[in-house]
């Protein structure tokens, strides 16, 4: 069985409200053929989230330009539970729920060169309008503290949302791995800051790109051949880098050593025939699970 995808690029996102580079900052790792068409690694260490997009984009571009198929993958969340989107009034009559979110987010979080960005206030805007208090979204320095956001968890357990999306509550129970909730914006391993400010940036990069898809959102969740990559040169995923272990060589940071580790473990399994079925559900979800997750919550490529 021929490989889905001749390029494979893994993006360790950062929320950073300065320019960063090394440990903790935005690492963009990319497998791909070289002139020998030999697979080869190197890794790009952006300082800011403008400079990482239009690495992402340009690379997709040359690559798909010489007939690649190319796999993008993202450390965040590309999607939110289930009814979100209703809950804060952004949810639109006849489109997706993950569309409204995605365009909310773009038109109210716009990146600058110098990494600054508004998330905290966007975040504590959300809140007002799902509960009028700080909830579901937690997590801030004490100066981002406000009456719409706290920095310590609310009370899930009767809340209207969940505090996990199907995805994560997956991970947990059948994974050596605890993913954050998305609503966690700051503190270790918190992913929602980079969600809120990463979205805005696929966005971009799908309207940049033609003939690129979301998965699950686009493509559907189903497994995916190359009939059903006939008209699409590049998809966009969410991954989890703590699914594969990943040791740092000397000189490298944990964030290098993750994005190198991940992307050889996707062609790994694509040059044995058996990236294409992880792009389907898992066995035991329920049909109404699966709703929400291509309307709204979307998947994480497991292994």
């Amino acid at each position: 069985m021929a490989r889905l995808f001749d390029a494979y690029i893994i993006v360790d996102w950062s929320a950073a409200s300065k320019p960063a580079q090394g440990a903790n900052s935005i690492w963009i790792g990319v497998l791909a053929r070289d002139a020998r068409l030999k697979f080869h690694f190197q890794a790009a260490n952006p300082s800011t989230r403008l400079a990482a997009r239009d690495i992402i984009g340009n690379l997709a571009e040359r690559f798909t330009s010489r007939g690649d198929k190319v796999l993008i993958g993202f450390d965040f969340s590309l999607g939110y539970p289930a009814g979100t989107a209703k809950a804060a009034g952004i949810a639109k009559d006849g489109e997706p729920a993950w569309k409204s979110m995605f365009g909310h987010l773009s038109a109210k979080l716009k990146d600058k060169t110098d990494n600054a960005n508004k998330r905290f206030a966007i975040a504590a805007g959300l809140n007002y309008a799902i509960s009028k208090g700080p909830h579901p979204f937690w997590g801030a320095p004490a100066r981002d503290q406000i009456t719409t956001l706290s920095g310590k968890k609310g009370d899930f357990s009767d809340s209207a949302l969940p505090e996990y999306r199907i995805a994560e509550t997956h991970v947990r129970d059948n994974f050596k791995s605890k993913p954050k909730s998305v609503w966690q914006l700051y503190g270790a391993g918190s992913v929602g800051s980079q969600s809120l400010l990463g979205i805005p940036t696929v966005q971009a990069l799908s309207e940049r790109l033609p003939k690129s898809k979301i998965w699950p959102f686009e493509t559907g969740f189903q497994p995916l051949g190359e009939e059903a990559l006939e008209d699409t040169d590049i998809v966009f995923a969410e991954v989890y880098p703590s699914i594969v272990e990943a040791s740092p060589k000397p000189g490298q940071v944990l964030d290098e050593a993750q994005v190198h580790a991940l992307a050889h473990h996707y062609y790994t399994l694509d040059e044995a025939g058996k990236l294409g079925a992880l792009f389907g559900p898992p066995e035991g979800l329920e049909s109404t699970d699966i709703a929400k997750i291509t309307t709204e919550e979307g998947w994480i490529l497991l292994k």
